[in-house]
């Protein structure tokens, strides 16, 4: 049995025309387009709300959404399941979360990791191929659209309930899938928190942990017989970012489940002007395995992301998350902007972290030799 499971998958006014058309072809390149064809089952993430009407809600960052009759692109790439869980699911409010379900529904498209109650969010997808039952079991970091805050939406980690919900659905398959949508956005390196949190998702019995958040390609590790994946990049996602390299680019995993075991191939792509094709080079495996190794040094995934988050001064970090000029803010972009910083994981911890970084407290200055003064 072979799976594939990508992350990213928006259609985008770029190629809103492919995605209605169904041109799958012209959207992923005939390389990729055979791999998808050639699997039993196709999982990818789904970015945005598909509806016709535009409802955006009160958020830091953009409010995506895609036409309904997007959804011939979906079938024409053969998806099978799209995960829900994630920050963009609810960009359309109420209206676009019910345009999305009603929209995959009518398709005969699976999700997972969203629902009208935090019971129906959490619950994982199941599906059984040739003797073998898989589990997929979707979850985001908080920003905009846990089902806690709005009574519908995605299903958020909380590590005093998500690690239990993942321990009792390996105990119903054989191979557990988990989506962690989360980490810091164009850093290919995991932050010492969502290392943990991957890791502890791997002891809880998760086979393989990916995160898909990030929209670049990170690193990975095979770490207690789990295989956890910190960035796939994009799948299709054409913007005109010019300005961010690293976008488009990324890779599909491959799982091939036998008798004898599980074996993993990636396939990676670059991207194209309205969608992505094969990469011939190599580079961005090797670069995915040179920074692999960099992360099991000791204390290298800290003091990588402390550099980060201190390069990252607080009033730029919030210039930047608001995008104005400082003359053009305004009290409610502020409150916004802090909310955000609060509620999400990755940026709660960046923030926390450039602070202690530039006021020179803790491992950075104030306290940093406080175990060689013990006596």
């Amino acid at each position: 049995m072979k799976i594939i499971i990508g992350a990213d998958l928006v259609p985008t006014d770029i190629n809103f025309d492919l995605f209605i058309n169904g041109d799958a072809e012209a959207l992923v390149g005939k390389k990729v387009k055979e791999a998808l064809d050639n699997a039993d089952f196709r999982i990818f993430n789904l970015e945005l709300a598909l509806t016709d009407k535009d409802t955006p809600i009160k958020k830091a960052g953009p409010n995506i959404a895609a036409p309904t009759a997007c959804i011939a692109g979906y079938k024409a790439l053969g998806v099978d399941l799209l995960s829900l869980s994630n920050n963009h699911m609810l960009d359309h409010g109420y209206e676009g979360y019910v345009s999305t379900f009603k929209t995959l529904d009518e398709a005969g498209i699976a999700h997972v990791g969203a629902g009208d109650t935090k019971e129906e969010a959490k619950k994982p997808f199941f599906f059984e191929k040739e003797g073998k039952k898989i589990g997929v079991y979707a979850c985001c970091e908080h920003e905009f659209s846990w089902v806690e805050d709005y009574g519908f939406g995605a299903n958020g980690f909380d590590p005093l309930e998500s690690l239990d919900d993942i321990v009792e659905a390996k105990k119903q398959c054989d191979y557990l899938i988990v989506l962690y949508h989360g980490g810091k956005e164009h850093y290919a390196y995991p932050s010492p928190h969502l290392n943990k949190v991957c890791r502890k998702i791997a002891e809880k019995g998760a086979d393989i942990v990916l995160c898909q958040h990030t929209h670049c390609v990170g690193t990975e590790e095979d770490y207690k017989g789990c295989k956890i994946i910190y960035g796939q990049g994009n799948f299709v996602f054409a913007r005109n970012y010019a300005h961010v390299p690293t976008w488009g680019q990324g890779f599909v995993v491959e799982v091939e489940i036998t008798d004898d075991g599980v074996k993993y191939n990636y396939i990676p792509y670059v991207p194209t002007e309205k969608g992505l094709t094969y990469d011939e080079s190599g580079e961005i495996l090797k670069g995915l395995a040179e920074r692999s190794k960099e992360i099991q040094k000791p204390g290298f995934i800290q003091e990588k992301f402390d550099k980060m988050a201190m390069d990252t001064v607080i009033a730029r970090y919030i210039q930047h998350m608001i995008k104005k000029p400082a003359s053009e803010i305004k009290p409610e972009d502020l409150y916004i902007a802090l909310f955000h910083f609060a509620e999400c994981d990755v940026h709660y911890e960046c923030l926390l972290t450039g602070v202690r970084g530039l006021m020179g407290l803790g491992r950075f200055g104030e306290f940093k030799d406080l175990n060689a003064n013990k006596k």
